[in-house]
């Protein structure tokens, strides 16, 4: 009898760890099944919707064939970091792809950082690469995006709050942010970023509850998916984005966008102001955004992109060519505007440095079909040949202690960043990369740099380019990418760091073809 009750009580245990099992392995599969696509009733355009990541409250959809209306419930901790958790409705596709959307939340929400997306993404997987245009619910509108597997999420800030119809742009591998206004027009509303995704990937829509504890509701009508084609230089607008980046998080914020070139950012001393070149004149605008006003700078009407301020704050320094030969001068003149004072006598001249003390310029001079850097005083006078090597030196910039220029050179047969002494002495090669770095410019600590890198087999520093914006860490040599973009000449030029150091501005560029816009 002994035997035979622990056998029994054996046989009852091992039949309770089976049940176990199974019901465990039935609530894995169920819940791989929602990730992975398994079948399911299609939701009006799109194959299927789960929740992606780790959700404490199971998300929902609901579908109103006659109003073409999706109320999605999600929960999730977050949708940011290295991992999102949410509930995604979607659609496997190829190719460029708009996503558009009427969005609204229901109810007043429990916290304003909940999101109502658009979302292109890699996979179902938590820590997948995607984009996203992202609704707050305090009305904040951002492109996030994730770049690698894993990787941190990133976002650049639109200039638009709480919009009502927003759009989602794939164009090869580049994502974009469009708004609609009051009329129901788009406008490009942010920079773009650039990701790499295999075909196919996942398109659709998503809620986010960012409160682990909370299902949130947003509605989202009229949604509107199709293929794009890709945007084709011959036949697109040019559009321009200011923007502002944050060094500590690589997060982007969209100043001002136009259908238009404008180039080359600098941050005024006080903090609250950026210029920068548009058809020949210099341009101011709020950091916060606003409407350009142009400086005057009298009769020189073909500035370049080649201008700065001094370190006092009182004067502008600008490279022109409307006079003579119409090849670029340097000239000086008040920081609110005035008659220009021309300090380059020997033409083409552009200015890329203003020593800490403001008595001398730093520019970059073609004499004799070479291209070297020069000096000269402030108050004008004869110009000093720092450079003789043979090939391109460009883009001189004093450390803010005034013992160094550091500048560009294309002298061991590709573009590095390279420095000396003021008076031109022990020049010394900083980058040592396949690419080609251009334009450093040192933060107002004079700990680090931040410059332009173009691929390895780009000539020259032309516009249109896939570029990155990467930072050097001078201590340790450490560089780091802080943003991937479309752009190149014109995208950071002279120096744009905030005087506080946290920040500095660039431009980044996109090609949109010309049936897209306003619709």
């Amino acid at each position: 009898m002994e035997d035979f009750t622990v056998h029994r009580k054996q046989i009852v245990y091992l039949t309770a760890l089976t049940f176990v099992s199974v019901v465990a392995l039935a609530a894995q599969n169920g819940a791989l099944a929602r990730q992975s696509g398994a079948p399911a009733a299609s939701v009006g355009i799109f194959e299927n919707h789960g929740d992606v990541g780790t959700v404490l409250h199971e998300g929902s959809v609901e579908y109103d064939a006659a109003k073409r209306s999706y109320t999605i419930a999600g929960s999730g901790e977050n949708m940011w970091l290295g991992s999102d958790a949410f509930q995604f409705v979607w659609k496997k596709m190829s190719g460029d792809v708009t996503l558009t959307a009427d969005i609204s939340f229901l109810g007043k929400g429990v916290n304003e950082h909940r999101k109502a997306v658009l979302m292109i993404r890699q996979s179902l997987d938590a820590d997948s690469p995607y984009a996203d245009v992202a609704l707050h619910g305090s009305g904040l509108t951002s492109l996030q995006f994730r770049e690698v597997k894993g990787a941190a999420t990133h976002t650049i800030q639109a200039n638009i709050s709480a919009p009502k119809r927003v759009r989602l742009e794939k164009r090869g591998a580049y994502f974009s942010m469009w708004l609609a206004d009051e009329k129901g027009e788009f406008h490009l509303a942010s920079g773009s970023t650039r990701i790499k995704l295999t075909e196919p990937f996942y398109v659709g829509i998503g809620v986010c509850s960012h409160d682990k504890d909370v299902v949130e509701k947003a509605v989202f009508l009229n949604v509107d998916l199709k293929a794009a084609e890709p945007a084709a230089a011959a036949a697109s607008t040019l559009y321009s984005t200011l923007e502002i980046i944050t060094v500590t998080s690589a997060d982007r914020r969209a100043i001002y966008v136009a259908p238009e070139r404008f180039e080359a950012p600098n941050w005024m001393p006080d903090g609250k102001n950026l210029i920068f070149n548009r058809n020949g004149r210099i341009e101011k605008i709020p950091v916060t955004g606003g409407t350009p006003q142009i400086i005057d700078t009298g009769f020189a009407t073909r500035c370049n992109n080649d201008h700065g301020i001094s370190p006092d704050g009182t004067q502008l320094v600008i490279s022109d060519g409307s006079q003579g030969d119409h090849q670029s001068l340097v000239y000086i003149v008040p920081i609110g505007g005035g008659t220009p004072r021309r300090i380059t006598q020997k033409s083409p001249s552009y200015w890329h440095g203003w020593s800490p003390d403001g008595k001398t310029l730093a520019f970059v001079g073609e004499r004799n079909g070479e291209f070297d850097i020069y000096a000269i005083p402030a108050a004008g006078g004869e110009e000093t040949r720092l450079t003789t090597a043979p090939g391109l030196d460009d883009g001189p910039e004093y450390s803010p202690d005034g013992k160094y220029i550091y500048f560009n050179s294309e002298r061991t047969g590709h573009m590095q960043i390279w420095r000396m002494r003021t008076d031109g002495s022990e020049q010394e090669q900083i980058t040592f990369g396949e690419e080609n770095d251009w334009f450093p410019h040192l933060s107002p600590d004079g700990q680090q740099i931040v410059f332009v890198t173009y691929e390895a087999s780009v000539k020259g520093h032309p516009e249109n380019k896939d570029v990155m914006l990467r930072m050097m860490t001078l201590k340790d040599k450490k560089i780091t990418v802080l943003a991937k973009l479309f752009g190149g000449q014109g995208t950071m030029n002279v120096p744009s760091w905030s005087p506080d150091g946290k920040q500095f501005a660039f431009v980044s560029y996109q090609l949109v073809p010309k049936e897209s816009a306003g619709k």
